[in-house]
């Protein structure tokens, strides 16, 4: 049984038998009686496990190493605070090393960025990827229910899509080759010519909006832009939703329509992460969330802007001026005026 199922279905399973695997997230070794919190992934929620000098192979369980597989069957109890499994049997099914370096501990996320295939075991990064999974969910079906159509733009392009960013190029030619000889032939290419990584499906989009009306893409973009932020990343998933007979007030809605649909999803289905991320990631999470569905976004003209952010007597890094783009910290400052999302 998955352990998801066991805390759904905790009132009906009090007292009977049960049957769960899963890995091991801590194991506090005592003489007498020692606990185990299993998670098997299907919830960041970790089931206790307890087990007792009288059971079979008490000491040889002991041994069993922190991050080990296990199966265990027992019977289900209300703790003082949530359920527990007291165990009747546990078998080990795959052992894991004394070196395993994701301890019971809090470990920074630099480190965790330097354990990249073992990450995905932390309660953090169960949450957010749990999250990002029902959020793609929510973005599928927002787009379905109002009648569009799910386009598969290809990724291989030689379009840079009007300027969107600098493309990684993709090649079959030989680099260092064409790296002593400094001459490169694209007859001899793949695709026969200059190609990249897609950086926007605008122009199919474009393409198919003409043909069913409304259309989506929802997929990987690449931007090789030579940028170190935490707002440029190399690969992104991108929505881009393209219809046809619409002005910029209904892309406007659109926008703001699809982002409140998702939220309200999230809240709605990731409850159990989004108090995780709430109470340990970033406090008052949820109700910044909620009151973004409250209220609707303010909408102002580019002159309205300039217009506050000089009247604002602020200290820009960037002056802001008619004419010129208007930067992050600008984006950050009107949004804080406004005190709701902005287009």
């Amino acid at each position: 049984m998955e352990i998801k199922e066991v805390f759904k279905k905790e009132k009906e399973l009090i007292k009977k038998e049960i049957e769960v695997k899963g890995w091991i997230r801590k194991h506090r070794k005592q003489k007498e009686i020692s606990f185990i919190d299993l998670s098997d992934g299907t919830t960041i929620k970790q089931l206790q496990v307890i087990y007792d000098k009288n059971l079979k192979d008490f000491d040889s369980i002991q041994k069993i190493h922190f991050g080990s597989s296990i199966k265990v069957k027992g019977v289900l109890k209300k703790g003082r605070d949530t359920i527990e499994l007291q165990a009747k049997e546990i078998i080990l099914i795959g052992d894991c090393s004394e070196e395993y370096p994701i301890q019971p501990k809090k470990h920074s996320r630099e480190f965790l960025r330097e354990q990249a295939y073992l990450r995905p075991r932390t309660t953090l990064f169960q949450a957010v990827f749990r999250v990002r999974s029902i959020a793609s969910m929510a973005i599928h079906e927002y787009f379905q229910k109002e009648g569009y159509v799910y386009l598969h733009a290809p990724l291989f392009t030689s379009s840079d899509c009007e300027g969107a960013g600098e493309m990684f190029r993709v090649t079959t030619l030989d680099i260092e080759k064409i790296s002593k000889t400094g001459y490169i032939d694209y007859e001899d290419e793949f695709f026969g010519k200059k190609v990249g990584l897609s950086v926007s499906s605008q122009f199919e989009g474009e393409t198919f909006a003409q043909a069913f009306s409304k259309v989506y893409t929802f997929g990987p973009s690449f931007r090789a832009d030579k940028s170190h932020t935490p707002y440029h990343v190399a690969e992104f998933w991108h929505v881009e939703p393209e219809v046809a007979f619409c002005d910029l007030e209904g892309i406007m809605d659109i926008g703001e329509d699809v982002l409140k649909y998702v939220i309200k999803y999230v809240l709605k289905h990731a409850k159990v992460e989004m108090k995780f991320l709430d109470e340990k990631v970033e406090k008052g999470l949820i109700k910044k969330l909620k009151k973004v569905l409250k209220e609707p976004f303010k909408r102002v003209t580019y002159k309205e802007c300039i217009d506050i952010l000089k009247q604002s007597k602020i200290d820009f890094e960037f002056t802001p001026k008619y004419g010129e783009d208007i930067s992050k910290e600008h984006e950050r400052y009107l949004t804080e005026y406004f005190g709701c999302p902005t287009i």
